[in-house]
């Protein structure tokens, strides 16, 4: 087991991270609803408990969870079930072996929400794209998450800012190597610098649609919005999603969304 598969296996509550952090949660579908065609059949890869699985089945689409959890897709199983909707099939498995969990299939939409921020080295990214685009059609959409290389400064303004000192060094070296094995209380994550996520696909057939964060100025104030009435903090939201995709923007947020169009 390694340590990714351990940390989400034993350690991390998954399902309740997107209660905590509804921004993110609730852009991120709103990119799901314009990006994916009614009736899509959709691959979830790296699922986790099935926030997402679970909200495309509920708008229709029949839709394939894949995680190397195995924790987590016994969650995703039992959290479809109370909601009683019907995802098509469970899968527990590796995105870098996709052909091999799913033969002779293809999808409408493939959803890379996990993965590429747990693999910290290069070729294993790029493999991992591969994999997703061997079973995305020709003109089918790809979703693809990122952790930004701020989001780890962020974190340190927002919980332990006396704490400078001691980690500017750390956070700095994102910016160079991305790799965090291991440490302060997370798994093995490469943390991008957003300026380098359209250049990671540069290498495969697939046109940039849109970079977006999915916190964007909201990430710092973030327990405040949450607490408006439901009807503010949804205008909020609709605010953040239209200035989502301006660079400007990218460099507020911890969390940044990838969507992609497979070239005929």
């Amino acid at each position: 087991m390694n340590n990714v598969e351990e940390y989400y296996n034993c350690q991390y509550d998954e399902w309740g991270r997107l209660e905590r952090h509804r921004i993110e949660y609730e852009i991120t579908k709103k990119v799901l609803k314009e990006y994916i065609k009614d009736n899509s059949e959709v691959l979830d890869i790296g699922g986790g408990p099935g926030r997402y699985s679970i909200f495309l089945a509920q708008n229709g689409h029949r839709v394939t969870l894949v995680d190397l959890s195995e924790t987590l897709v016994e969650q995703a199983k039992k959290h479809a079930a109370e909601t009683g909707v019907v995802i098509q099939k469970f899968v527990r498995g590796n995105v870098l072996e996709l052909e091999t969990l799913l033969p002779n299939r293809s999808f409408d939409v493939v959803l890379c929400m996990g993965p590429l921020y747990h693999l910290l080295k290069e070729n294993e990214r790029k493999e991992a794209i591969n994999q997703c685009l061997k079973l995305l059609k020709p003109g089918g959409v790809l979703i693809a998450s990122f952790i930004s290389a701020f989001a780890p400064i962020i974190e340190c303004m927002l919980a332990y800012p006396q704490e400078i000192k001691k980690h500017k060094n750390r956070l700095l070296k994102y910016f160079s190597d991305g790799c965090n094995k291991k440490e302060f209380g997370f798994t093995d994550a490469y943390f991008i610098d957003p300026e380098n996520i359209e250049s990671l696909f540069s290498d495969f057939p697939i046109m940039t649609m849109r970079i977006m964060a999915t916190e964007g100025l909201g990430n710092m104030r973030e327990s405040s919005l949450m607490q408006l009435p439901e009807e503010d903090f949804m205008e909020w939201i609709d605010l953040l999603y239209e200035m989502s995709d301006k660079k400007a923007v990218l460099g507020s947020c911890a969390h940044l969304l990838y969507v992609g169009r497979k070239i005929d």
